[in-house]
C-alpha cells in the first residue's frame, strides 16, 4: 500500500484485539487492550501534553513541526495499537550515527514509522545515497512531506529525501545496500512480517543491510532470524547486521 489510505479506527482496534486474542488468549488479551485505552486516557490530560511540547527545541531551531505534542487524537489512539508517534532526540541519533563504521555514500537509509520526519531530516546530515520514511498514518505523512519541503540546514549532505504513506507489512524494499531505523515502530506480529519480507528480499537480491534499533523490545524478533547478527549496541539501541 502507497496511497493515502487513512487506517480505520474501529478496523485497527478490532484488528489489534482479534491478532492479540490468538496470540495470547482472552485474558491478556483483554489486559492489553485495557493498557492501552488507559496509557491514551493519560497521555491526553494537559499536563502530558505540555510534557510533550518539551521536544519541541528541534522544531524551534530548524521551523519545522517534528514534536508528538501537536498529534491529533485519532492518530494517537491509531498509533497506541500500532505504535505510539514519539520523535527521535537529536543527541541520541549522533550517538546511534557514530557507532556506524559505514561508508554512508554506500547506503539507502530506511525510517520504518518514519512519523513527521525528525529522523529523515536528522539522517540528511550524512552522506547517504537517499533517504526513505515509510509511514502509516496519511495526517503524520503529509506533515512530514512539508517537514522535508521547509527543512533547510547548513550541515545537510543528502538532498534526496523521500517519504512514502503505506503500511510497512507490504513495503518492498530495494535491492540496495539499506541501514533501516526502527525506532520500536510496530507490534510484534507486524514488526515479525516486516522481518520476514526482508529475509525474503535478502535471499533474492544479496547485499548488506545494517538494522539500528532504537529502543528494542522485540529484539527477540530479529534474534530469530539467522540472516542477521547483532554487532553492538547500548541498552536504548541494538544494531545488527546482514549480508557478505
Amino acid at each position: 500500500m502507497t496511497g493515502e489510505q487513512n487506517p480505520a479506527l474501529l478496523s485497527t482496534m478490532g484488528r489489534y484485539w482479534k491478532e492479540s486474542l490468538a496470540c495470547c488468549g482472552f485474558l491478556p488479551a483483554a489486559r492489553s487492550f485495557a493498557n492501552l485505552i488507559r496509557e491514551f486516557l493519560w497521555e491526553s490530560t494537559p499536563a502530558q501534553r505540555r510534557r510533550r511540547y518539551g521536544d519541541a527545541e528541534y522544531d524551534w531551531d530548524y521551523r519545522v513541526d517534528t514534536t508528538s505534542a501537536t498529534v491529533g487524537w485519532r492518530e494517537r489512539l491509531i498509533g497506541q495499537f500500532h505504535s505510539a508517534y514519539q520523535p527521535t532526540e537529536p543527541a541520541l541519533f549522533k550517538e546511534m550515527m557514530a557507532s556506524l563504521k559505514i561508508d554512508f555514500q554506500e547506503f539507502t537509509f530506511i525510517d520504518i514509522g518514519s512519523g513527521k520526519g525528525r529522523v529523515l531530516l536528522m539522517a540528511a546530515d550524512y552522506p547517504f545515497r537517499r533517504i526513505l520514511g515509510i509511514e502509516l498514518l496519511p495526517a503524520l505523512h503529509r506533515v512530514a512531506q512539508e517537514n522535508l519541503s521547509a527543512y533547510k540546514s547548513d550541515s545537510q549532505q543528502c538532498f534526496a529525501l523521500e517519504t512514502v504513506c503505506g503500511d510497512a507489512r507490504e513495503f518492498v524494499f530495494p535491492a540496495e545496500p539499506i541501514l533501516l531505523y526502527l525506532f520500536n515502530p510496530l507490534p510484534e506480529l507486524a514488526l515479525i512480517e516486516v522481518m520476514a519480507n526482508l529475509e525474503n528480499s535478502l535471499r533474492q537480491f544479496p547485499r548488506v543491510v545494517y538494522l539500528l534499533y532504537h529502543n528494542p523490545l522485540l529484539e527477540h524478533v530479529l534474534a530469530k532470524h539467522p540472516a542477521f547478527t547483532k554487532i553492538g549496541g547500548t541498552p536504548l539501541h541494538s544494531l545488527f547486521r546482514a549480508g557478505v
